[in-house]
């Protein structure tokens, strides 16, 4: 435990600068793992991340800090690897978890259409494409011209937005939802449902696993970490495509 929770070392947090913005534990700027500088677009981030350091007891516990974790992975990992992250979340897209309908019964079917048809709608008037929706489980290749306008509609997030959207992708299984959840157009306590459908319905049938639940209950966390770091973050800047 000692290993994997460092102890406090520091007494002082603060946000400094005048955008971007930095933390100090002591007056020593934090750093990502990979020793880059950790600097933050907003201020309400900033301040956020420094509530996290602030908050810790006698040992650092990373596992609590989860926008520190994500503006880390955002600088080490997403940084200068922008395509390669909307390469992942495109093939989420590509077999998208809202385009994949059951074929009974009829009241999970028509459960998967009231929760995940208004996406497609949204998808469609956003983006300016029609995903194609499949019953059953075979794949079903979306046309390319479907996913490059989601690959251009992803280019103008920066670095940390795409960090978190590839996070809300992961989770749900959805790069639909991530998106409509960045765009302010659906509220993250319904995406969230929208994500587990499928599961909630087999819950109220033959009830829950505590495993599966705890999974459940960590990724909703994570979920909400991510969704809070897009809104301290704002709107996405406008980037060359």
């Amino acid at each position: 435990m000692s290993a994997r929770q460092p102890r406090r070392l520091y007494k002082q947090v603060e946000v400094i600068g005048a955008g971007p913005y930095g933390v100090t534990l002591d007056g020593q700027g934090l750093k990502t793992p990979l020793k880059r500088e950790l600097s933050f677009p907003s201020q309400s981030l900033a301040e956020a991340v420094a509530a996290e350091w602030a908050a810790q007891g006698e040992r650092i516990d990373i596992e609590t800090m989860w926008l520190t974790k994500l503006a880390n992975t955002s600088i080490d990992r997403v940084q200068d690897n922008e395509a390669r992250v909307i390469g992942d979340i495109v093939d989420y897209a590509g077999s998208d978890l809202v385009c994949y309908r059951a074929t009974e019964p009829e009241s999970l079917i028509i459960r998967q259409g009231e929760f995940w048809d208004p996406v497609l709608c949204w998808a469609e008037q956003a983006v300016g494409v029609r995903f194609i929706t499949v019953e059953g489980i075979v794949h079903q290749p979306q046309p390319k011209e479907t996913l490059n306008a989601v690959r251009q509609h992803l280019a103008r997030f920066d670095a940390m937005q795409l960090c978190a959207l590839h996070a809300l992708t992961t989770l749900t299984g959805s790069a639909l939802l991530a998106m409509i959840i960045a765009a302010g157009a659906l509220e993250p306590e319904r995406g969230w449902l929208m994500a587990h459908v499928d599961e909630d319905w087999q819950i109220e049938r033959w009830g829950a696993d505590a495993e599966a639940l705890e999974r459940r209950n960590r990724g909703k966390r994570e979920f909400d970490a991510a969704v809070r770091f897009l809104t301290f973050l704002g709107e996405p800047p406008v980037r060359p495509v």
